[in-house]
């Protein structure tokens, strides 16, 4: 909580729930080097750390739900982080108030965009095809029925704060709208956004690699985005491997390159939102191809073509080491893979550090068999299971 309150404090520099963030970790996905200041001075409204922020929300009030079910005075935390979550989702979608301002989902290209706010007042739109815009599918949550009938004072207060606020029950929760077994959705993305969206992450014209979701769109190689600033042109254009520049953190790159934590992050939303969404929410994958897929198979899908950089393919080569002959064909060698900071966006090939365990080691998760979805209960089920439970001898 105090980390949260000091990104709240540092970072939504006038207090409007949008945050302008500075070096995320993203190294030089953007134009700008987003860790100094801007040229020519303003600030950059960011698309990722504001979704960041809503799924900081999300995990805190998911955090203190686990913790209510002990001690009654996390009911309070988990409100605040459930309030706060839904003034977030308004600014997304329009920053400044619900009559004059501009959100960041860009009704044209379908995609949301950081927004750069120039000293008089000018807004440009930075439109970069890059995982900053697909960072908003993180902030997702459901809610249990039965998770509910135990905080009652949670559901009482969140009751009464939308009932006062209709325009932000409508904007995200979907609050009056029960998903599978009476489950309850929070997210920035209603589900034709999240299918606009989709459309775009899933296209292997533009995000999808043969090896997971690319951090650049592949749209880029052809045509980058260029803005001027200060009569200087600033140009971004799809590098699948190594970065040709080393500024903005040196040689990390995030302009096409596959990473794995944001990926993973990627999977783990889909995966909640067929929680709520169930098996009738169907999209295209790979987009044209026609093949209509679940969201949880779409979900299944990455994890298949991420752990395909690790598995040996039909000519006994594991993509992330097929750089190197002696590592991909040495007997000594070959089983020894090596953790990867990121990975060519074409090919599969490890890139940057090759030990970087603490996330692309993320892997091993994604080769484990996950356990079965529990069958789904609607209302009266809900019902009769808990009262069988009461009855049950202990």
């Amino acid at each position: 909580m105090l980390n949260f309150t000091w990104w709240v404090n540092r970072k939504d520099a006038e207090g409007r729930n949008i945050f302008q963030g500075g070096f995320l970790g993203l190294d030089n996905i953007g134009v700008f080097d987003r860790s100094a200041p801007l040229p020519g001075g303003g600030f950059i409204n960011q698309s990722d750390g504001t979704s960041w922020m809503a799924m900081y929300c999300l995990n805190l009030m998911r955090i203190a739900l686990e913790l209510a079910l002990h001690n009654p005075v996390y009911e309070d935390i988990a409100t605040k982080f459930f309030e706060h979550f839904l003034h977030i989702a308004e600014a997304m979608t329009s920053i400044g108030g619900s009559e004059h301002g501009v959100g960041l989902w860009d009704e044209e290209d379908q995609f949301y965009y950081d927004q750069l706010n120039l000293p008089d007042g000018q807004i440009i739109k930075l439109k970069v095809r890059s995982m900053v815009g697909l960072i908003p599918l993180f902030a997702v949550e459901t809610l249990e029925p039965e998770q509910l009938e135990k905080l009652p004072d949670f559901e009482r207060r969140c009751k009464w704060f939308l009932s006062h606020r209709p325009d932000l029950a409508n904007l995200v929760s979907r609050w009056e709208e029960p998903g599978r077994g009476e489950r309850r959705l929070l997210s920035l993305l209603r589900g034709h956004r999240m299918k606009r969206l989709l459309k775009r992450m899933l296209d292997e014209t533009e995000f999808l690699s043969e090896y997971g979701v690319r951090a650049l769109s592949k749209y880029h190689q052809d045509h980058p985005y260029t803005i001027t600033c200060q009569r200087t042109p600033l140009t971004v254009r799809y590098q699948p491997g190594e970065s040709d520049s080393g500024l903005f953190g040196g040689n990390s790159n995030w302009r096409g390159p596959i990473w794995f934590p944001v990926n993973y992050l990627l999977i783990e939303s889909l995966q909640k939102f067929h929680h709520y969404y169930g098996d009738d929410f169907k999209v295209e994958c790979p987009t044209g191809s026609g093949k209509l897929l679940t969201i949880n198979e779409v979900a299944n899908e990455l994890a298949r073509r991420l752990t395909g950089i690790f598995l040996r393919d039909e000519h006994g080569v594991r993509p992330v080491l097929a750089y190197h002959d002696k590592l991909h064909k040495d007997p000594h060698f070959r089983d020894y893979v090596l953790f990867h900071e990121y990975f060519h966006g074409d090919t599969g090939r490890g890139v940057g550090a090759s030990h970087q365990t603490g996330w692309t080691g993320l892997v091993a998760k994604l080769l484990q068999p996950r356990r079965p979805e529990p069958p789904v209960e609607f209302g009266s089920q809900v019902a009769q299971r808990s009262q069988a439970k009461a009855l049950a001898p202990v």
